[in-house]
């Protein structure tokens, strides 16, 4: 059985795999490692955009699976060969994105980006400065009760927040809410943290209803992807100065240098790094390593995405 990986790094955090197994590193489509045919499984890049990696996995036969190295799927969802299967990397970026999640959410409301401008400017303001807002006590909506969520979640309890869930459909056993109820729950959210996939249900989900239905002051927290959130609503909110922003994904993306996001005071802009951090690896190749073991074995894969999830 062949198998193709995007990263040399990656062979050696695989694990032991069975001897009928032969691992590749395709590192550069326009120049495969060996014939594509008798790859049945395939690890595209990390973050790689679809393009011309979809029509690379058309020419090999035997492909049976593509295993992703990220939680989001929508670049490559419907865009597999007939008899591909995908699946994505749920769980390998549980901690790394709740940590963001978490960090953006305390140094907006504590402002240590403008401090850091302050840093930067050589600027001691303290004599001028006005207490910040604080994270314990809010009230914090999470959007998208999955893994990442429930991370989020775990991290932000010990601050002592009022934590509320939403997901696609409700779940009342385990206190989720179902996303037609955002409207009642958005007004009583100071905090509300975005970390739904993007499907065809939840593009511009985020639009001028959902930003109206935040209370005055309110911390938006986009974590999922850019065009979960309509950005001219968001500008809009944020030119007033009612709302404020914590965006690890923007639409467009990347940012460009003219948007207005980036002159705005109540944003702060990561370049979609949540998930960037040196433990990603290691936990993806984990994970791979475990798929070519099933496949091996004849065992079903996990985290197949089916439909838009």
């Amino acid at each position: 059985m062949k198998v193709w990986i995007a990263h040399e790094r990656g062979r050696p955090l695989l694990g032991e795999l069975p001897s009928s197994v032969t691992v590749e590193v395709l590192a550069d489509p326009a120049a495969p490692p060996s014939d594509p045919a008798g790859v049945r499984l395939w690890t595209p890049p990390f973050l790689a955009a679809s393009g011309a990696l979809t029509g690379l996995a058309a020419t090999m036969p035997d492909l049976e699976a593509v295993q992703l190295l990220t939680a989001g799927a929508d670049a490559w969802i419907g865009r597999l060969p007939p008899g591909t299967r995908l699946y994505d990397a749920q769980g390998v970026h549980d901690p790394a994105t709740a940590e963001w999640a978490v960090t953006a959410t305390l140094a907006r409301l504590r402002r240590f980006d403008a401090f850091a401008r302050e840093q930067a400017a050589g600027r001691w303001s303290f004599a001028d400065h006005v207490p910040t807002d604080e994270l314990t006590g809010k009230r914090v909506l999470v959007v998208g009760a999955g893994s990442i969520g429930r991370a989020i979640g775990a991290r932000l309890a010990p601050f002592e927040v009022a934590l509320t869930w939403v997901a696609r459909s409700a779940r009342p056993a385990d206190g989720v809410h179902g996303v037609e109820e955002l409207p009642e729950l958005l007004p009583h959210a100071d905090v509300v943290i975005l970390v739904v996939p993007l499907t065809a249900a939840t593009r511009g989900m985020v639009d001028a209803a959902f930003l109206a239905a935040m209370p005055d002051g309110a911390l938006l927290v986009n974590a999922a992807r850019g065009p979960v959130v309509d950005t001219d609503a968001l500008v809009r909110e944020l030119t007033r100065g009612r709302l404020h922003a914590a965006l690890d994904v923007t639409d467009p993306e990347p940012l460009p240098a003219e948007h207005p996001l980036w002159r705005l005071p109540n944003v702060l802009i990561t370049p979609h790094v949540a998930g960037s951090v040196r433990g990603m690896f290691p936990r993806a190749y984990a994970l791979v390593g475990a798929q070519i073991r099933r496949l091996a074995a004849g065992e079903p894969l996990r985290n197949e995405v089916v439909g838009d999830y």
